[in-house]
């Protein structure tokens, strides 16, 4: 019988057992012959997607190619090996391009380790924190305008390498940098637009022939060919290629596009910062890089968070989200000593490696290894590769990650709150950045919620019978029925009439049932609300009170105030303030023999 490999959610591991969770989990199951060699074929598979992906996705940041390159050889082995996803894929991903090619262009290649190296720390003590879980509380249309919004900015970004164009000068923002290539218009290639166009013809319609066989494994290898054959035969003809383009000196010997040497041990900021020189370490340092650190640890923990989700949908597993956010902690914090950029899960990736056959975390481990054997001996072919191929690849993964007919489908159903949240942090994420996207999205959606949670929340003062007591309401007694969350932005509505019933009635019996959850601002609305009540000795009797409601009464110490009591039953309740108000005892009532209790 073949092996499931579906666990049920449970509760959280103990921190000690976080490190390596998954590893764990398939190692107890039994790990066997067939499934190594499941995962060899797969994470070979992924590598040579993922190839020329990570080159890309450096080159996009700003820098050479090889970076991406360590990035999914030392983030993509040790994130795998010590995270709680069985099939997740982690290396460079496009929604970090607008986030560190700003940090590049003021800090330089020394800032961008360093604030990698930040942001990895941040997913550490997330991590430990166990902040996985919270990560899903991030509204929809947050994620779905920040990352339409990324996609738009990396699609332009490709123009430049698309079209060939020669820039005055390379601005950080993106408005700024629509402008400089509108003036840069004159200098458009003749032949870059036609290799570029070609790549992406070949990486939209090749799957439509056939699935089996990677479309960049295709159109790329195909794309330096014929740059190689119109170099030889056509007068004039030039590209753009990743050995034209960078330089590495290595042991005073200058290596044209990506050297043949594995990643090696390196000082992140004794690299070159902004003006050339090393960064110097510093308070005001830390300080300025913090907020792109903040950025690359929350996009890191959302992206992974969401692809370890998607590989759970696929392969029938079940992810530990705090033992994948530390794991890709402890990988973005030794990637910059490597020479890599920061890393997160990738979705496209990882949807290969399960549809590949991937049945562990091996399968990752396998890809990255098999990327630093392609550095090792296909270095030299790779320099063949034109700019304008990898820009259209990139035109591409950013057509992918908008989901433009699912924005589109949004802004067409969902209620106007959440197209407002949704266009929100589109905008800002365009023209501004991510950070400050996210932020105001947040913001907005947290106060549409408290609006949200007022409009659910409903209370009624009533003098007489009421249908939820099981007798008659004597004179002088009132009923304030009380339904929806006592939330912030709900409890001051809730609570506001209340204090109607301290001047003309002796008992309030409050009836709670109806309210599952309250909060501090609940406790404090429900404590301002009583003080009336006590102040004119009218009894205030809470009844059906809730667990969760219950014990923050308790610790605020309601429970025991004088002038309020809390019953357990509405039956109590309602006896309670009879005898406050000085009617009959306790009210009799009998049931209908229809409602005699039976033997069950």
């Amino acid at each position: 019988m073949a092996r499931t490999r579906y666990k049920s959610a449970g509760t959280a591991i103990p921190l000690r057992e976080l490190p390596a969770a998954a590893l764990r989990a398939v190692l107890r199951e039994g790990y066997s012959g067939q499934d190594l060699r499941g995962d060899i074929l797969a994470g070979v598979v992924v590598g040579i997607v993922a190839l020329p992906l990570a080159m890309a996705l450096a080159i996009g940041v700003g820098v050479p190619p090889q970076h991406g390159l360590y990035t999914a050889i030392v983030a993509g082995f040790v994130v795998a090996a010590l995270g709680g996803s069985r099939t997740q894929v982690t290396g460079p991903t496009a929604a970090f391009i607008v986030i560190l090619a700003p940090i590049h262009a003021k800090f330089g290649m020394a800032g961008l380790l360093l604030s990698g190296l930040l942001g990895g720390l941040i997913l550490v003590a997330m991590g430990l924190a166990r902040l996985g879980r919270l990560i899903q509380f991030i509204p929809h249309p947050v994620t779905t305008g920040f990352t339409a919004g990324i996609a738009t900015v990396i699609a332009m970004l490709q123009l430049k390498d698309l079209f060939g164009l020669t820039l005055a000068s390379n601005p950080e923002h993106f408005f700024e940098r629509v402008v400089a290539m509108a003036e840069a218009r004159g200098t458009v290639s003749a032949w870059e637009p036609i290799i570029g166009l070609m790549t992406l013809a070949v990486l939209v319609y090749f799957p439509r022939l056939t699935r089996r066989i990677p479309a960049p494994l295709v159109a790329l290898p195909l794309a330096g060919l014929v740059a190689v054959a119109l170099g030889m035969f056509v007068p004039g003809f030039h590209v753009a290629t990743i050995a034209s383009r960078f330089h590495t000196t290595f042991s005073g010997v200058v290596i044209d596009g990506i050297p043949p040497l594995p990643p090696l041990p390196l000082i992140p900021w004794l690299t070159r910062g902004p003006d050339g020189q090393a960064l110097e370490l510093s308070f005001a340092t830390f300080r300025a890089l913090l907020p792109g650190a903040f950025a690359v640890a929350m996009l890191g923990a959302i992206e992974s968070l969401l692809s370890a989700v998607v590989a759970d949908g696929m392969a029938r597993t079940k992810h530990d989200p705090d033992a994948e956010l530390l794991a890709l902690g402890v990988g973005n914090v030794l990637t910059p000593f490597f020479g890599g950029i920061p890393a997160t899960g990738a979705i496209a990736r990882t949807a290969t490696n399960v549809r590949s056959g991937a049945r562990s975390p091996v399968a990752s481990m396998v890809h990255a290894l098999a990327i630093l054997v392609a550095v090792l001996v296909l270095a030299p072919l790779l320099g063949y590769l034109p700019m304008a191929s990898l820009a259209a690849l990139l035109l591409l993964v950013a057509w992918n990650m908008s989901e433009a007919k699912h924005f589109v489908h949004t802004l067409r159903v969902a209620p106007k709150s959440d197209v407002a949240v949704l266009l929100t942090c589109y905008g800002l994420t365009v023209f501004f950045d991510m950070v400050v996207g996210v932020a105001v999205g947040m913001v907005l959606a947290a106060l549409l919620f408290m609006r949200r949670m007022a409009e659910v929340t409903h209370a009624r003062l009533t003098e007489g019978n009421h249908p939820d007591l099981p007798g008659p309401v004597p004179a002088g007694v009132s009923v304030y029925e009380i339904s929806g969350p006592l939330f912030f932005g709900a409890a001051q509505k809730a609570m506001a009439t209340l204090d109607i019933a301290a001047e003309r009635t002796k008992a309030v019996i409050l009836l709670m049932d109806g309210v599952h959850a309250m909060d501090a601002t609940g406790l404090v609305a429900l404590e301002s609300a009583l003080a009336p009540l006590r102040k004119h000795e009218c009894l205030a009797v809470l009844s059906n009170v809730r667990p969760q409601p219950m014990a923050l009464l308790r610790k605020a110490g309601l429970v025991e105030r004088e002038g309020l009591l809390v019953c357990a039953s509405a039956k109590e309740a309602l006896a309670a303030a009879a005898r406050h108000v000085g009617a009959a005892s306790e009210p009799t009532i009998e049931a209908p023999p229809s409602a005699q209790p039976q033997a069950s």
